[in-house]
Formats: structure tokens, C-alpha cells, sequence
């Protein structure tokens, strides 16, 4: 019987991966490439080489041939052959790797001292014990199916937990099976107008479509890297100016909207205007898309109940978790028409890249407990509360700056004397803080007359640190003889 040494040495013989190519007898080939195995460090030192005879008949040499092989590394001090120990790579320093010139360090720019760009969430709030609760009672009770293929919809257990929510806080009309989950509203529009999926031709939806003349920049990015002209309405006090609509040429098919909280000017659609989008929906067999980014926290009353709640034939409504818990949990859900069910599901497909199934029962749980409506209230009063402070220091040392729009969200637009919103954004830099001026968000075919400002989001400091980033902010900010 062999010795055991013996069957784990033959074993390493075909995996050697010795180049025997190139000039001279099959032993100086041979004996070149075992040095190269050891110079490049395939073979460590005490590596055990497998017998001769075995490495003979894994490379279809003489037996002789490895022997002398063997012999011939052993005397150049490249092996070491014992009795009893088979032979083996000596024990010796490996040489040094060849020198090489040291690459310039990349110049990296300072990370900013203070972060007042808008969208994200207070990190340190993430109400890490209560999920970890949820996950559990999640992960306990879930049935065996969850760890199989999935439905595309989403987990069923998420989809009810949404309706009721949804009709609750936000006045959705929603049908679990016209609910269909997704990792955030950047995926959905992705789902709706990917030209690469879908109804064969072009995505679920056509364009062109309406936009606001200011909002969010990936809106914009994503239908139109799927071939989707957007086109421009103004914007007032009142909102969105959907009355264009009628007037646009050539005729979109759509328009996307953020209605409680327009972004980023921070104004409600004014009910007229509620009312005349969803009229000229269903006049013209348009669509409206709803991106509810921020529904959830309005401080100066109720929030305002979702659009989709008029006429849920008419209006898709998009939301995601992003803003109430973190972009970290990457789930996000769009409530249908009947009639875009069957084409979304189309385009999500069979094996989507779908938001992780344990973290759909996870958040469904996270909803059903309670937790969620608490922790939003805790995340309402805290937000309100930086608002609040930022509205107020601004009274005190620069009246002549305001911050406009209702309270609501989790930012706030300073609005700005003519002409100082680069200047304001470069001494922000200067001061250690990242944030974005108006024009960051505003259409590039955009008629709405221009104005200056800021987007500052008060929500993604830590709470120890909000006081500093409001007084570096002060400072950046023009002297009021400017105005």
C-alpha cells in the first residue's frame, strides 16, 4: 500500500502546469520549466514534488528523463532529496521581486467637513435593533418557498403589507397584485421605458413625456438613455404648470410628476392642478407617473394624500424606502394600472436582479409591527426640527436669504440675490461643504425663468455635527448688501 505521502505528491503532478515548449532535449526543457515554477513561486519552498515515476507518466516522459531532471535541480540547490522525505523545493529565500518605479499616488480631493447635498437620509438613525428584530421574526417564520425561485411581483407578505400602508399614510388605492416590487424608482422608470425589454419595439411606455423643469437629474437620464424625448413645464408657485400640457407639441404620452413635494423648489401641487392632470390623463389616454419621493414627511400639517388616489387607472405611483430608512435597502415598489401589470412583469423578467427576497419579509414585518409609522414619526420630529433650525439661524444672521417651499421633506431651497449662485457654491467648497445649487437641477431645455439658489439637505449630518455644518453655511453665504 502506499504511503499517504505518496497519493497527495502524485496528486500535485497534474496541477504543476510546467510550459515544456521551446528548444533543446525533453530533460533542459524539463529542468527549465521546474526553475521558472520555482522562481515565479508556483512551487513554495518545502513544496513535496511528486516520484519521478509519477511525473513521468503525468507528462508522457522517460522515467529516466524526470530522475535526471530531479538529480540535475537537486545538485544546482534548487531541491533537496531525503530519505524517507521524498524530494522537495529547498527551504531557501525566495529571490526578490524584480524592482519596480513607485506610481504617483493619485491626488484624491479632500472629503467636505460638512454634507448638505440633498436625498440621503441620517445614517446613524438607522433603526438597526428593531430591523434586526423584523429580520429574525422574518427569517423564523418564513416558509421553505422563500428560499426558491421568486414571483417578480415581489414576496406576497410585502405586497399586502404595502397596500394597507400605502392606503393608510398616503391614500393609494392599491390591490396587492398591482403592486410589483423593485429596488428603488430608479429601477422602476428602468422597467417602464427600457427600450431593451419589454413590448417588442420599445419599453412598457412610450414617449415623449412631460417633466418639471426642475427635478431630479437621473428622472431625465433614464428615459432618455431609453430613446425618451422629455419635454420641459414651467414651474410657479402653485407647481407644476400641468395646463401645458394640453398645448405640448409634438403630443407627449405622459408626464412624471412629483406632487406632495415638487423637487427640488419644495412646493404641493395646487389642487386645481391635481385635479386638471388626472382630466387630462384620462381625456387623451395619458399617464401619469407620481415619484412619491418623500411623502411621508410633511411638519406643518397632514401630509397630502398621494395623487394616484384620484384615478389609479391613470397614475402610477412610485415609492421606495430610501428617504424614510436608508438607500441601503435597496426595495422600492410601483403600484400599477391593471393594464401595465402584465408589460412591467414582462420586462422585470424571470430572473431580474430583484431586491433580496429577506429583505422584502424583513421590511414587511418592519411595517406590520409598527416599526416603520414609529420610526417615521421619530425621523419627522428630528428633521423638523433641523428645518426648523436652519429657518432660524437664517433669520438671525442672514435675513436676507430664505429658505422657500413648504415644511416638508428633507431638504430646503435658499433662494439667492441675482447672479450669486456660483460664487455662493464655490465659497460652500471652500468652507468644507458639499452641496448643489439650483441650476444642478434645472432642464437643460428648461424656459422657466432661472433663478439662484441652494439645495441643501439637512438631513444627512449627524446630529452632533448639524450645528457646525448650519454655522460653516452662514459663512458661505453673500453679505446682504449684495442683494
Amino acid at each position: 500500500m502506499p504511503e499517504p505521502w505518496v497519493d497527495s505528491a502524485e496528486r500535485i503532478g497534474s496541477d504543476l502546469h510546467l510550459d515544456l515548449s521551446g528548444p533543446g532535449s525533453r530533460r533542459a526543457v524539463l529542468i527549465r520549466a521546474l526553475r521558472e515554477a520555482v522562481r515565479e513561486g508556483r512551487l513554495a519552498p518545502g513544496t513535496r514534488l511528486p516520484p519521478y515515476r509519477s511525473l513521468a507518466a503525468d507528462l508522457g516522459l522517460a522515467r529516466n528523463t524526470v530522475a535526471d531532471a530531479y538529480a540535475e535541480l537537486v545538485a544546482e540547490g534548487w531541491l533537496t532529496a531525503r530519505r524517507g522525505s521524498g524530494t522537495r523545493v529547498a527551504d531557501r529565500a525566495a529571490p526578490p521581486p524584480p524592482a519596480r518605479r513607485p506610481k504617483p499616488a493619485a491626488r484624491r480631493p479632500d472629503a467636505p467637513a460638512h454634507n448638505l447635498r440633498q436625498g440621503a437620509p441620517e445614517a446613524a438613525s438607522f433603526p438597526r435593533t428593531a430591523w434586526l428584530a423584523s429580520a429574525r421574526r422574518a427569517l423564523a417564520s418564513a416558509p421553505d418557498e422563500v428560499f426558491g425561485p421568486g414571483d417578480p411581483r415581489g414576496r406576497v407578505e410585502l405586497r399586502r403589507a404595502l397596500a394597507e400602508y400605502l392606503a393608510r399614510a398616503r391614500g393609494v388605492r392599491a390591490d396587492p397584485d398591482r403592486i410589483v416590487v423593485c429596488s428603488g424608482v430608479a429601477h422602476a422608470l428602468r422597467l417602464l421605458f427600457d427600450g431593451s425589454r419589454g413590448a417588442a419595439g420599445g419599453g412598457v411606455l412610450r414617449g415623449p413625456f412631460a417633466v418639471e423643469s426642475y427635478g431630479l437629474g437621473f428622472h431625465r437620464a433614464i428615459l432618455e438613455s431609453a430613446g425618451v424625448r422629455t419635454v420641459p413645464l414651467g414651474l410657479d408657485e402653485q407647481g407644476a404648470t400641468v395646463e401645458e400640457l394640453a398645448d405640448v407639441r409634438p403630443r407627449v404620452r405622459g408626464v412624471l410628476l412629483t406632487p406632495a413635494h415638487q423637487f427640488p423648489t419644495g412646493g404641493p401641487l395646487h389642487p386645481a392642478r391635481r385635479a386638471a392632470v388626472v382630466d387630462w390623463a384620462r381625456a387623451g389616454d395619458g399617464l401619469v407617473l407620481e415619484d412619491d419621493y418623500d411623502g411621508e414627511f410633511r411638519y406643518d400639517r397632514e401630509p397630502v394624500g398621494a395623487l394616484q388616489g384620484l384615478d389609479p387607472e391613470r397614475v402610477v405611483h412610485l415609492g421606495s424606502v430610501s428617504k424614510s430608512l436608508s438607500p441601503a435597502v435597496r426595495i422600492g415598489w410601483m403600484v400599477l394600472p391593471d393594464h401595465l401589470v402584465d408589460g412591467v412583469l414582462a420586462a422585470k423578467g424571470e430572473r431580474e436582479a430583484w431586491a433580496s427576497v429577506l429583505d422584502q419579509l424583513t421590511l414587511a414585518d418592519f411595517i406590520t409591527s409598527g416599526r416603520y409609522d414609529r420610526h417615521v414619526r421619530l425621523m419627522r420630529r428630528r428633521y423638523r426640527g433641523r428645518r426648523d433650525q436652519l429657518v432660524t439661524a437664517l433669520a438671525e444672521r442672514a435675513p436676507h436669504v430664505t429658505a422657500t417651499g413648504i415644511a416638508a421633506g428633507l431638504h430646503a431651497v435658499l433662494r439667492l440675490p441675482p447672479g450669486t449662485e456660483s460664487s455662493v457654491v464655490k465659497a460652500a467648497a471652500w468652507q468644507g461643504i458639499a452641496l448643489d445649487g439650483l441650476a444642478h437641477f434645472r432642464h437643460p431645455g428648461a424656459t422657466t425663468p432661472a433663478e439662484d439658489g441652494l439645495v441643501i439637505g439637512y438631513a444627512a449630518p449627524a446630529e452632533h455635527a448639524y450645528r457646525a455644518a448650519v454655522d460653516a453655511l452662514l459663512r458661505a453665504l453673500p453679505p446682504g448688501d449684495v442683494a
